[in-house]
Formats: structure tokens, C-alpha cells, sequence
């Protein structure tokens, strides 16, 4: 791992941008005690469609943020890439907070340049709070190389999905496992690296962005104690014992008319979770349409669940 850059954001939110690899990120810290986190901002915070789906999909919501607004995605992934193990990250050269921070990892649907605005707005509202937050990019998205037979798997969601037809099964598995089978392993190398810095501290949690991808990571890694997810984009049936399996605390956001997502699935993905704490905050509206008031009880969320009490 080694930082490529940096910047101090406004309220002194300590930006980095660094690569594991061929994979860019970035990393943003608090560098001053956490502060009352600033209202969200519905408009602006999470991201859109994901390469889950054209018109809706993995949601970015983070702690700091719940709201989505639409874009195109373009993640795609092939299952045989390899994930280049982390070296010691290289040492910051500006201050950050003297405790060290938990870290929440930011998901988003692709493309990094594109979805840069918001992820630095949900960075800074964590900061706010305590929290460290990092990202990278998505396999086949921004600069990173393109997958064709992904990109042909949503080229088909999308033709049924402008067509009136049912989106196949077929389609949803070519167009989200191999994003899941490349995603997961390289975001693992990621902790492996960012946890070795001073100003970051485990456990960790994870927010918004591909759903599936965000369901297995929770699943393997016992690093990631808290997941918040955004019922915003197809999962396959095959990862449904997975689900089962998951029992981390869980805090999940659904768009009731959001007409890009299959509600009844997200309904039954909830069902199957096995986390004994799981929420489930369902909201009339689009799947940009989140309110505002969602990102007060996110942002508890993950107080409640990365940050320890107080000793009195």
C-alpha cells in the first residue's frame, strides 16, 4: 500500500489517496476529537446505481449519510484476478486524532472520480462522528480495466428491465458473483494494510454500496462487526445461505417504491439474515428518495456497535 496524496478537508478531515496494487482508494481520517455530526444531506450522500442494477442499486449509505442519488455504474470483475498482498502502508506525514479511529468501510457502485463528491460528504459527516472512513474502486470501473462479460451481463439487465422482462436469475449471477469473487478479497487486503496504521483501530464496519459484496465481506471477515445495508440492488439466490449464516448486527434500509429493486427479495434477504440485532427501516419513496432523519440512527448504529463505552 502507499499514499499518493493528501489534503485537509474542511472541520480538519485528514484526506489521502492511496493504491494496494492496480486498486486506488482513499482514506480519509479525523484528525481533532469527534464533534456533533452535521445534518445529513439526502441528496448527495449515497451513491446509485450499482452494477447490481441500472436503474437502482447498491446503495452507499453510510453512517453519515443514507441518501442516494442516481448514476450509471460500471463495475465489473473477473473471477481470476489475483489481489496483491499489502505491504506496510506507508507512515502519514499530517496529524490525526491522538485515539486511535474505527473505520468504516464506504461502499459505493463504481467509479471513483464520478462518485468522489459524495463519498467525501459521508467521509467528513463520520469524521464528525469518530470514525475513519476508506474506499476503493470497484473492479471495471474508472481507471481500472473493463470486464466484457460483465459489462454484457448488465447490458442484458438492462434490456429487460426497459423491455418489461423478468430479470433471469442467469443474468443477476454473471452480473454480481464475479464482482463479489474480486471485490472481497481485494477489500481484505485493504484492511490488512489500512489496519496496520496507528490512527486506525478494529473492528470495523461497512456501509452501503454493492449488497452482495457487503454480505460476504461481513460473512468471511471477522474483522467487520456492524454492516448497514441498502436493500438497493440484486443479490443471487445462491448467496441466500450465506445470509444465513450472518450474524453480526445489521441495520438495513429499503426503498419501498424503489421500481429498480425486487422488494419481495429484499424482504426475504432480511428474513434470512441470522443476526440476532437487526433493523429494518423501510421508507415510502424512490431509490434516491432516503429522508434525511435516517442518518441520525445509522450513525448511532455504529456508535453503539465499533466504539466502546465510556468507563465512568
Amino acid at each position: 500500500m502507499q499514499f499518493t496524496s493528501e489534503q485537509t478537508l474542511e472541520a480538519g478531515v485528514l484526506e489521502r489517496t492511496f493504491t494496494i496494487g492496480d486498486i486506488p482508494g482513499i482514506l480519509w481520517t479525523p484528525t481533532a476529537a469527534p464533534t456533533s455530526a452535521p445534518a445529513a444531506a439526502p441528496t448527495s450522500a449515497a451513491a446509485p446505481t450499482s452494477a447490481a442494477a441500472p436503474t437502482s442499486a447498491a446503495a452507499p449509505t453510510s453512517a453519515a449519510s443514507p441518501a442516494s442519488a442516481p448514476a450509471q455504474a460500471s463495475a465489473s470483475v473477473p473471477a481470476s484476478a489475483s489481489v496483491p498482498a499489502a505491504a506496510p502502508a506507508s507512515a502519514p506525514t499530517s496529524a490525526y486524532a491522538a485515539a486511535p479511529a474505527p473505520l468504516i468501510l464506504l461502499g459505493h457502485p463504481g467509479d471513483l472520480p464520478k462518485m468522489y463528491p459524495r463519498l467525501a460528504a459521508r467521509a467528513q459527516h463520520s469524521a464528525a462522528a469518530g470514525f475513519a472512513t476508506a474506499t476503493i474502486e470497484l473492479p471495471g470501473s474508472g481507471t481500472r480495466r473493463r470486464l466484457p462479460a460483465v459489462e454484457q451481463a448488465r447490458a442484458d439487465l438492462r434490456q429487460a428491465l426497459q423491455s418489461g422482462t423478468p430479470v433471469t436469475e442467469d443474468i443477476i449471477n454473471r452480473l454480481i458473483l464475479p464482482l463479489v469473487d474480486q471485490s472481497v478479497p481485494e477489500w481484505q487486503a485493504t484492511l490488512d494494510a489500512l489496519l496496520q496504521l496507528p490512527e486506525l483501530t478494529a473492528p470495523a464496519g461497512i456501509a452501503g454500496g454493492v449488497l452482495a459484496i457487503a454480505l460476504r465481506l461481513a460473512l468471511v471477515d471477522p474483522r467487520v462487526s456492524a454492516a448497514l445495508l441498502f436493500a438497493g440492488s440484486y443479490v443471487p439466490r445462491s448467496m441466500f445461505d450465506e445470509a444465513r449464516q450472518l450474524t453480526i448486527p445489521l441495520h438495513v434500509l429499503l426503498q419501498w417504491d424503489d421500481q429498480g429493486n425486487d422488494r419481495q427479495l429484499a424482504l426475504d434477504l432480511f428474513d434470512a439474515f441470522a443476526s440476532k440485532e437487526k433493523t429494518l427501516h423501510a421508507n415510502m419513496g424512490g431509490h434516491t428518495g432516503i429522508p434525511q432523519f435516517e442518518a441520525a440512527p445509522a450513525n448511532h448504529f455504529f456508535i453503539r456497535h465499533l466504539m466502546p463505552s465510556p468507563t465512568t
